[in-house]
């Protein structure tokens, strides 16, 4: 038991909610907003690891005041083991995406209140709250409780595209909340009948549940959740055949909002696609499907970027395609896929706030992200250019930043599985990654600069700056020393396999 942990949910939801409450006092909420921004990523770095039961509901076999008292036949059963109380688990892995996550939600926070004359309270509760979401997602063992949060995060990325003011913004939640109203109950209904096959929401106990024989494996209904549960897999990711609103959704919002609704995405793939392979690993078409729905993301999200005009929809397409060197790691089932995976995914919610964030300050001094009205943007910010260029680098594996390292041990990995062929697809549609945004990066940056282009702000704010060194600072630290990172995820990868 550590009561540490579930402070890490339950201070940014307290924030969120205070600064709703005060959301017309500006210097109130300014104040607030740092102090707690400033945590997040602090608490993690100072809880030990450990365990949580809420209520303090531990299983029998560790408390033995209660188990004491019990007779045999529960305490010599699988109900001696099982956990009564929601669980959350925090471990070395844990520990690293919560930073990250923390980090992201710091310099979102920070740019949302420095890059408006206003700050919005509102706006910083729906970005509390969702880092609070994911949070949760990442540490929970009870996958009703990640429903719970999944639920929450939802209607928090519809808010945060409600009140972004971009063109068209009510038209794609409306469609994302559509899409939500049929994908989530699905979810639910996945959820509810594991709950009725193996009477268990704990995600460990189902394991249990299902290795050991308590439960029929091949049970119709086992399958059926499995189905609904990669459904709902599907649309809270962002995965085929969502990846068109999930990209929308990125674009509809501001660039801060979206660093944080891509954190949510990554997070929710990984949360999601560990439990979908912890509990129904044993099936052969598996992770089989995992490997072909990640190929397929891949493929879509980079060619759907090659035809958007829209820098914002240009970035979204990738971070979907990005996913899908996510999910090869997992499906690839090895423990040095699985760990390759999770760097990337690491990675991948650094590389991409700092995409958003840097391609932000573009729509920061022109109120335009229509790339074939932009040009010149070298000589009137060179050193946003010059880190955005890196980004870039970045995300297409140039050595020697950080997603250099994980695709490179993906590509390792999946040799070593047997399918040399998948570290093929992989190196090419990284070619084809830089590709597009350097085709994106010369009509902004290097492009003459048209005559009717206005530049609404001369200065970026300082700390929009020092957000993206900060991230390439990262960027740099784990592409030299990739073992400060993979050191971090190699026991849970360890424990999947």
């Amino acid at each position: 038991m550590n009561l540490l942990i579930p402070l890490m949910v339950i201070i940014p939801i307290t924030c969120a909610l205070f600064l709703n409450l005060l959301h017309e006092r500006d210097r109130t909420v300014k104040v607030i907003a740092i102090v707690v921004a400033l945590a997040l990523p602090v608490i993690p770095i100072v809880t030990g690891y450990g365990i949580q039961y809420f209520g303090g509901y531990a299983p029998l076999a560790q408390n033995n005041t209660i188990a004491a008292g019990l007779p045999a036949f529960i305490t010599g059963s699988a109900l001696n083991l099982f956990h009564p109380a929601i669980t959350y688990v925090f471990g070395s892995a844990q520990k690293l995406m919560v930073f990250i996550m923390g980090i992201v939600a710091l310099f979102a926070i920070f740019t949302s209140l420095y890059e408006v004359k206003r700050p919005s309270g509102v706006y910083a509760y729906l970005l509390f709250m969702l880092a609070a979401s994911i949070t949760a997602l990442i540490l929970t063992d009870d996958i009703f409780n990640l429903y719970v949060f999944f639920e929450i995060a939802a209607l928090t990325q519809v808010g945060i595209v409600l009140v972004s003011r971009v063109k068209g913004n009510y038209e794609t939640a409306l469609k994302y909340m559509i899409l939500g109203g049929i994908a989530s109950p699905l979810l639910l209904v996945g959820i509810a009948l594991l709950l009725g096959v193996t009477g268990n929401v704990n995600i460990t106990d189902i394991v249990y549940a299902i290795k050991t024989g308590i439960v029929n494996p091949q049970s119709p209904v086992l399958l059926m959740a499995c189905a609904l549960i990669v459904f709902g897999w599907l649309y809270g990711a962002g995965l085929p055949p969502f990846h068109s609103i999930k990209s929308a959704v990125y674009s509809k919002a501001l660039p801060n909002g979206a660093a944080m609704l891509q954190a949510f995405s990554v997070f929710m793939f990984v949360a999601l696609g560990v439990i979908i392979i912890r509990i129904f690993g044993y099936l052969p078409f598996t992770k089989v499907f995992i490997i072909g729905i990640s190929l397929l993301a891949m493929v879509l999200g980079i060619t759907m970027a090659l035809t958007q005009t829209d820098f914002k929809r240009i970035i979204g397409y990738l971070a979907v395609g990005e996913l899908g060197y996510i999910g090869i790691g997992l499906g690839l089932g090895t423990a040095a896929g699985i760990t390759a995976g999770l760097f990337q995914a690491v990675n991948e919610v650094v590389i991409t706030a700092f995409l958003f964030i840097g391609f932000g300050t573009i729509l920061y001094k022109t109120r335009q992200s229509d790339i074939r009205k932009l040009g010149g943007m070298m000589v009137e910010s060179p050193k946003s250019a010059f880190l955005v260029l890196l980004a870039g680098f970045a995300m297409a594996g140039v050595p020697p930043l950080n997603a250099f390292q994980s695709k490179l041990m993906l590509c390792q990995a999946a040799v070593q599985a047997g399918l040399p062929e998948l570290g093929v697809i992989m190196i090419l549609l990284s070619i084809v990654t830089f590709m597009t945004f350097m085709k994106a990066f010369y009509a902004i940056y290097l492009r003459a600069k048209p005559k009717n282009l206005e530049i609404m702000e001369e200065r970026i704010p300082k700390i929009t700056i020092i957000a993206m060194v900060a991230f390439l600072v990262i960027c740099i630290t784990f592409g030299l020393f990739p073992q400060l990172a993979t050191g971090y995820l190699q026991p849970l990868a360890a424990s999947i396999v």
